[in-house]
């Protein structure tokens, strides 16, 4: 890469920008609250204009007050008790697949409709305590309370609809798969060929594991016990070209953060834990994000419990393994060192753990490997993944994977003689390296 080429408007400048924009703050729970907030504004002002419209037909206004309070009352308490129901189904059935998939959740739809709910039911009350005594309205008032519930009705639907895919295993692996792909897209969007080259006038160590470690401070964790789940790092790294230091994190998304855990080394001239905890954002469990491990942890736990004796179902592991051997090919080909990020400048600023290739694998498969040596079915799916890892991985990343080919059909051999063939031959262990 040139230094032209990775000037302020080249391909690697873009490529910075865009794997630094992964690694920002997400708004979107604060966008749940502006939704529920922007509907109930409309509903009220809306409440307040209707009931002065003085076209159309005149109605009975004390008839209208009661039809406003009964559709406003009655569609907040309908909403209440599908989110209610929904909420308990949705959550139970998810735990037979793995307690940690939370992805109805976090559906659009679900804060959507009950944002336009409170947005309907702020209209009715609000049209009915405008309307007053008064001795007629106009027929828009009615209309539109009948209109705005039919579309209310139209998302509970909707929203049932979507709870109803997600209890589905289909759907779950599918959403998985799909969140992973977006992120991935995001986050390693270099092909693996492609050596990485610090930008032109870049300084600092290319390599996070020792970025800032000479004459660093190390920053602990003070705070209760949270999981890390995003760094907003262009706030980071304004920070550290502020204060003309180096910041090198020590632990990544997904991680648990307990009191004294060590969250950064920086360098001189360094910064406090409390604006090191400002661009962090914490919470109860792991999130998609910036987590890309997370997928393959979900996808694995979803087979170890269909492998379990309690549960005893390895097709549904094998429909997980399908899952894992699609992204795991899906990262093969790229660069997944992507924890590096420097300022405008090209000075090294922020440096971040991510998972590597073997990481990546060894969560994927060494678990789930130990379960399936009970089910010839699941075990010979774990083979035929690893089988094509190993075709389709470049060379500098298939010994691990043949490592654990071998690890498979070794136990396959000494458990299954009879039943471990490979379509179109035998492929003994011996045969994969």
């Amino acid at each position: 890469m040139s230094g032209s080429a990775d000037g302020p408007a080249g391909p690697g400048a873009r490529l910075r920008l865009r794997r630094r924009a992964a690694f920002r703050r997400p708004t979107r729970a604060m966008r749940r609250g502006l939704s529920q907030l922007i509907c109930a504004i409309a509903g009220l002002l809306l409440g307040m204009v209707a009931p002065m419209v003085a076209v159309g037909p005149q109605v009975e206004a004390g008839r209208v007050v009661s039809l406003l309070f009964t559709i406003g009352f009655g569609v907040i308490s309908l909403v209440s008790i599908i989110y209610s129901m929904l909420f308990l189904v949705v959550q139970f059935s998810a735990s037979t697949f793995t307690p940690r998939l939370g992805l109805f959740r976090d559906e659009p739809i679900v804060w959507r409709t009950f944002a336009f709910t409170v947005g309907v039911f702020v209209f009715c009350v609000t049209s009915g305590l405008t309307i007053g005594v008064g001795p007629s309205v106009s027929a828009f008032v009615p209309v539109t309370a009948m209109v705005l519930a039919l579309v209310a009705i139209v998302f509970m639907r909707t929203l049932q609809m979507k709870a109803f895919d997600s209890i589905q295993l289909g759907h779950s692996l599918t959403a998985i798969a799909t969140r992973a792909h977006l992120l991935f897209d995001e986050l390693y969007a270099q092909p693996y060929a492609q050596p990485y080259v610090q930008p032109a006038g870049a300084v600092g160590d290319p390599h996070p594991e020792t970025a800032g470690a000479t004459g660093a401070t190390a920053v602990p964790w003070s705070g209760a016990a949270v999981v890390l789940q995003q760094f907003d790092v262009p706030a980071l790294v304004g920070a550290a070209r502020e204060h003309d230091c180096t910041i090198a994190f020590r632990v990544a998304p997904g991680t648990t953060l307990s009191r004294g855990v060590e969250l950064a080394g920086v360098s001189a001239g360094g910064l406090s834990e409390e604006r090191l905890r400002g661009a962090l954002l914490t919470g109860v469990e792991r999130t998609f994000d910036q987590d890309p491990e997370l997928p393959f942890r979900l996808l694995a736990d979803i087979a170890l419990r269909a492998l379990s004796p309690a549960v005893n179902d390895p097709a549904t592991a094998v429909d997980a393994l399908d899952r894992l051997e699609d992204l795991l090919t899906r990262l093969a080909g790229r660069e997944l060192d992507i924890g590096r990020f420097h300022d405008d400048a090209g000075r090294l600023r922020v440096t971040i753990p991510v998972p590597g290739w073997e990481q990546f694998v060894r969560t994927s498969v060494d678990d789930v490997v130990f379960a399936a040596a009970g089910s010839p079915m699941a075990l010979r799916r774990m083979r035929d993944l690893l089988r094509g890892l190993a075709e389709r991985a470049p060379e500098g990343r298939r010994g691990v994977v043949r490592d654990r080919l071998r690890w498979v059909e070794r136990t396959g051999e000494e458990r299954y003689p009879l039943v471990w063939t490979a379509p179109g031959g035998g492929y003994g262990h011996g045969d994969v390296g």
